[in-house]
């Protein structure tokens, strides 16, 4: 063992000092560890340090400044920044211009909203005593004001022509809400069916760039039959005993007609779905009154026209 760290060890000093003449070596020992003299040969003590020793690193390979550049792709396409930026200053006036516009839509809508509350605040005296002149007119007075601003909002969405159902929902739930009411107060007067093409020309809606919605149309019509379960029962209290056939043939056959659309599952079904629930209250109005016998020969004569059709 003690020839091989002997040879371990002058191998490692020759490592050390290629000139091994001018080293001096001390005696080895295994149970002590080596040490090495502190006379340095000439070789190490002449050298030093000079502005050759450490050369910098040139500009373009330091860590800190490297570029692709400098690897050959200084002939790179430049960034797009600019076409994006462009882009999008573009959809930034877009969206401003579109911003104005709903406000100038929202604030007819508010006129609108103000004109059908004061509208159904007067039908609401319907309910309280039968229908007379009076209160019909008050609430037909207004409808002159519903066609202006309606007119002012068709030229409000002229400024974006082909763009009627991107804002659409800005005054659907008050279209609906009109139409009802239109169609209530056609239904007292005439007993009939206020059509689409009616409402449209009360509305003045006949530019075929800005008309009634059919959608909107049919919900308005679903939210006119909700009332006359109310107003069967309030013209009974108040005796009048021919109501409940009136209207019970109307939403027997303004239900029989809307079982005619192939609905799908949306609102608009929902809406039809709940008729069917005006149309048996109206129809235990009717049969109440037919059993305690207040019924007149005109109800008869209207009962077997009912049972015809069913």
């Amino acid at each position: 063992m003690r020839p091989a760290f002997r040879n371990a060890y002058f191998n490692l000093s020759r490592s050390l000092n290629p000139n091994p003449t001018k080293l001096s070596l001390p005696p080895f020992s295994l149970h002590t560890f080596p040490t090495f003299s502190t006379s340095l040969p000439p070789t190490f003590r002449t050298f030093r340090l000079t502005a050759e020793t450490f050369r910098p690193l040139s500009p373009s390979r330091t860590c800190c400044s490297y570029s692709p550049m400098a690897e050959g792709e200084a002939h790179a396409p430049p960034t797009s920044f600019p076409s994006l930026e462009k882009q999008f200053e573009v959809f930034r006036v877009q969206l401003e211009d579109s911003g104005i516009l709903r406000e100038h839509i929202r604030a007819v809508v508010m006129e609108i909203e103000s004109t059908t509350r004061l509208i159904h605040a007067n039908l609401l005296l319907v309910h309280q005593s039968r229908p007379t002149p009076e209160l019909l007119e008050k609430a037909k007075a207004q409808v002159g004001v519903l066609k202006d601003l309606y007119n002012k909002l068709a030229v409000v969405l002229s400024e974006c022509p082909g763009q009627y159902y991107r804002y659409h929902g800005d005054w659907r739930s008050e279209t609906q809400t009109v139409v009802s009411l239109l169609a209530f107060m056609h239904w007292l007067e005439t007993g009939t069916l206020l059509l689409h093409s009616e409402a449209e020309e009360m509305l003045g809606l006949n530019n075929s760039e800005f008309g009634l919605d059919i959608e909107d149309y049919l919900v308005g019509i679903c939210f006119m039959s909700n009332e006359l379960p109310r107003y069967v029962v309030n013209q009974v209290t108040a005796g009048d005993y021919d109501c409940p056939r009136k209207v019970l043939k109307f939403l027997t056959d303004l239900h029989a007609a809307f079982r005619m659309l192939n609905l799908r599952n949306d609102f608009l079904r929902k809406k039809f779905d709940g008729m069917k629930y005006d149309l048996r209250r109206v129809e235990e109005v009717y049969y109440d009154v037919k059993i305690r016998g207040l019924a007149t020969t005109s109800d008869a004569i209207g009962e077997q026209g009912i049972e015809g059709q069913s």
